[in-house]
């Protein structure tokens, strides 16, 4: 016994002070997360009606996931088309940052002012403010309208696609409003490889466009993997999100309530986390085939 109580005593010691510095947060995630999101779990399987007397729970099972998949005809629509749109900007955004901070890695004049215009959007263009800003038809482009994109897109694409890719195209302001952080992550990543490795490239003959594909673009497939997730989380909670404000909407109407609107909500999260999986996934077996993880 005192045995086991030396031990507790030497570990409380050894890692006490790092527990009582991460209390707050575990506090605030308990109540704050933890208990909302297993508040909207429970609530998913149940119907849920608000009355006088507070919420009163009938236990349905999956059913509300059941009505959403099969009766619903909206969202399911709603959910595959704005899919469609993200697959189509997060590669955009992802070659947007990644060939501009290669552009800002070099040895310019007044760098350090440029980075800063480039990143100026994240720090203005938060939701309320990207909200008026798109209501005033900033984020639009004039010139879709000018030369008549839009029916060409229809004309040689197909209807299928042709609605998720205008829609890109509607949004495509923020392709530039929604890269500021990824373009420094990349900055970041640039500065891990040595540059002893392409001194000794170049000395070996190589032209800059092979050590692109030899040396850059393969040590920077961990930070693209990076702000791959980080643009994933960042678009689909977006201001704008069709989806999330369905779902919104059908927390206080009748027919749907808490419960329904729960499911609606978790099976968009089932979605986002099989995307981000995917993504951790590719990252991964990336650097394992260059070698990166043993």
């Amino acid at each position: 016994m005192n045995r086991q109580k030396g031990y507790w005593s030497y570990r409380f010691k050894d890692y006490g002070t790092g527990y009582l510095f991460m209390l707050p947060w575990a506090i605030g995630f308990a109540v704050f997360v933890a208990f909302p999101v297993g508040w909207s779990f429970f609530n998913s399987f149940n119907q849920v009606r608000l009355t006088n007397d507070g919420f009163q729970y009938k236990w349905v099972g999956l059913d509300n996931f059941r009505r959403v998949l099969v009766e619903d005809n909206v969202y399911p629509i709603q959910l595959i088309t704005y899919f469609q749109e993200m697959l189509l900007m997060i590669p955009l955004i992802l070659i947007f940052s990644f060939f501009v901070s290669l552009l800002l890695n070099q040895k310019l004049p007044g760098r350090a002012w440029i980075r800063a215009i480039f990143f100026l959007p994240v720090i203005f263009a938060t939701g309320q403010v990207l909200m008026e800003l798109f209501g005033q038809g900033a984020g639009k482009l004039p010139f879709i309208a000018q030369y008549n994109l839009e029916g060409l897109v229809r004309e040689y694409v197909g209807a299928r696609i042709a609605e998720p890719m205008l829609n890109v195209l509607s949004k495509a302001v923020i392709i530039l409003w929604y890269s500021g952080v990824q373009i420094l992550i990349f900055i970041a990543g640039y500065q891990t490889i040595p540059r002893s490795v392409y001194e000794a490239i170049r000395i070996d003959g190589a032209t800059p466009w092979e050590s692109f594909w030899k040396i850059t673009l393969p040590g920077m497939v961990p930070f693209i993997g990076l702000n791959a997730v980080f643009t994933i989380v960042d678009l689909f909670t977006f201001p704008f999100n069709p989806v999330m404000q369905t779902v919104k909407d059908n927390m206080f109407r009748p027919q749907t309530g808490y419960g329904y609107a729960s499911a609606q909500a978790w099976i968009y999260f089932a979605l986002i986390l099989a995307l981000l999986g995917a993504a951790l996934w590719i990252t991964y077996r990336s650097v394992v085939k260059k070698g990166g993880f043993r």
